[in-house]
């Protein structure tokens, strides 16, 4: 099942076996979550507000509330969830939400994944989105790419790396491994939002000033939807 956003631009959804869920009774939910009267979803305009730098990206990652739900109903986590490095990642913090059950990838795969991209240095704003991507039939279409082929910026090789295909990992990339240079995918097909990220995160006063461990801070939500060995 692919990681899905609600049509809607003020709601953000996730597949029935993973929700983000608040009391807000103006966004119902899957039919897997919560009854009718606690139903809710998490708002894009929320996800903005929790990331703005380093220590706001870090303490929304830390505290967004989850319900974790399958078939048989929801439950909330008996802890606040932790974010953790990811082995060999070169400083990403991760968190699976849903760990898949199919194959891992290696290098020469290539990789179909669904994302959804924030920028914290603009309040978490939504630069890109697979799900805005859509075939002749309004189908989403994931973005395809060759693991270690260097085309992809190094903070998502490293994220999909270790995940296995159905799985859903949430990762915050760090400006060394985030985009280098305006050629590195994924690239947002939109000239106005590619032009506002680029010119944030390559900013050349605001980088004289020392901001350069924050401006390309980045928020991935990642959905690894299948691989083919090559």
């Amino acid at each position: 099942m692919m990681l899905s956003y609600g049509a809607s631009t003020s709601s953000f959804r996730v597949p029935p076996i993973v929700n983000f869920c608040y009391n807000n009774t103006h966004h119902p939910i899957t039919t897997h979550c919560v009854s009718a009267e606690s139903q809710s979803v998490i708002t894009r305009r929320t996800l903005s507000l929790l990331a703005t730098t380093t220590a706001t990206v870090t303490a929304a990652a830390f505290s967004v509330p989850l319900l974790f739900c399958d078939s048989s109903g929801c439950s909330a986590a008996a802890t606040t969830p932790q974010f953790s490095e990811l082995p060999d990642s070169g400083g990403l913090k991760g968190l699976d939400l849903r760990v898949g059950d199919g194959d891992s990838p290696v290098d020469g795969d290539q990789v179909a994944i669904h994302y959804y991209g924030r920028l914290a240095a603009k309040q978490g704003w939504r630069f890109d989105s697979t799900y805005d991507h859509k075939d002749e039939t309004g189908e989403p279409l994931p973005f395809m790419f060759t693991l270690g082929s260097g085309k992809v910026i190094t903070g998502i090789e490293a994220a999909v790396r270790s995940m296995k295909v159905g799985g859903i990992r949430r990762v915050i990339i760090p400006p060394s491994k985030g985009y280098q240079n305006m050629s590195q995918e994924p690239i947002p097909p939109n000239f106005f939002d590619r032009q506002r990220l680029f010119t944030t995160i390559f900013n050349p006063t605001r980088l004289a000033n020392g901001e350069g461990s924050t401006l390309g801070i980045l928020i991935f939500d990642i959905e690894l939807v299948s691989l083919k060995h090559i």
